[in-house]
């Protein structure tokens, strides 16, 4: 058995009477490189979650979004997805500047399916593969250590509306979030931000921030 599990692991699978169950779905289940099956799906996908760990050894769970395809696999053990304008506090790609594991979750909610990622990723402002993701800032890279496909049993089935307005797309401009428009920060937005309040009908109040929220226009 690889070193997929460590003694808490293995000390919950004798309490359970699964470590032979565990040890076996382990040699079934775990790769240690991507398919042509996987490849298929991931990039098919229109979000993802990503798992980063930060300098006090909290876990950060992360959306990410954009439009179908956004994440490219390059080769059986690459991957590589952009990281767009967000709100300034850089949490996933200052933890992946530290600690560089990953570990990230494809889902299909309609079929329902689920691909899971463990790698080693990193993060570039230079990457040739920036000219690729409209409006990326930066690319992150992930070399590949397992990929493992779960059972779907508890992913409820949802059925996809539509492509967030938010997400880039080069045929049509991007609009400003609502939540730049809020007046306590105003005085810290970047420059490039603050011509795009006005356009966008001006300041809000965090409570007026708070109810666009709760309508799903934040």
């Amino acid at each position: 058995m690889n070193d997929l599990y460590g003694d808490q692991h293995l000390s919950l699978q004798d309490q359970f009477a699964t470590r032979g169950l565990a040890e076996r779905v382990g040699q079934i289940i775990v790769q240690p490189e991507l398919d042509d099956m996987h490849k298929g799906f991931i990039e098919t996908r229109d979000m993802l979650f990503l798992t980063t760990v930060d300098h006090r050894g909290y876990p950060t769970c992360s959306y990410k979004g954009g439009v179908p395809g956004f994440v490219k696999v390059l080769d059986s053990k690459t991957l590589a997805f952009p990281s767009y304008n967000g709100n300034g506090m850089f949490l996933s790609m200052g933890n992946i500047s530290v600690n560089a594991k990953v570990g990230l979750l494809f889902i299909d909610f309609t079929t329902p399916h689920r691909i899971r990622v463990h790698g080693v990723a990193s993060i570039d402002r230079d990457d040739p593969l920036l000219a690729e993701f409209h409006e990326a800032e930066l690319v992150v890279r992930v070399t590949v250590t397992e990929v493992f496909v779960n059972c779907p049993r508890y992913i409820h089935q949802y059925q996809r509306v539509a492509t967030s307005k938010y997400a880039p797309q080069p045929e049509c401009p991007t609009p400003s979030p609502q939540w730049k428009r809020i007046d306590a920060i105003q005085d810290v937005l970047p420059e490039a931000d603050l011509h795009q309040v006005a356009g966008c009908g001006g300041t809000i109040t965090p409570e007026e921030y708070g109810m666009l929220v709760m309508k799903g226009e934040g």
